[in-house]
């Protein structure tokens, strides 16, 4: 499956429903610049689509991060928390934020496709 996304622009891989994996974009991070603290839910927790996920700090600004779709937080990447900066370096691929168990996995029809985020992203 390719990436979804929000326009809340978080990115989200449900290529395993059973864990799928939850990022920030491109763009969220660009328009941030340098990451330096993240907020990661707790293991676990069962979230709806919409609501804040964690927390995203820059040396500009803090950001919340949106749940892109209903389901529960089975993992977190460890690896963020202790490097912030991957994030930056790397936000499609090891700056991964969670994974998240698909309560229901129609709401990714929901999401933007890369062709509707990329036009989306350049008029926000």
């Amino acid at each position: 499956m390719a990436l979804k996304f929000s326009r809340e622009h978080e990115w989200i891989d449900a290529t395993d429903p059973h864990a799928a994996i939850v990022g920030i974009t491109m763009h969220a991070q660009e328009a941030l610049g340098d990451v330096v603290f993240v907020d990661l839910p707790a293991v676990g927790t069962v979230l709806r689509q919409g609501e804040v996920a964690g927390v995203v700090e820059s040396v500009k600004a803090a950001a919340d991060i949106y749940m892109p779709v209903d389901g529960e937080i089975v993992e977190v990447n460890e690896a963020l928390r202790n490097d912030p900066s991957l994030a930056n370096t790397a936000a499609l691929t090891e700056g991964w934020f969670f994974k998240v168990r698909l309560a229901n996995p129609a709401q990714l029809e929901s999401l933007l496709d890369q062709a509707a985020y990329d036009v989306f992203a350049a008029n926000s």
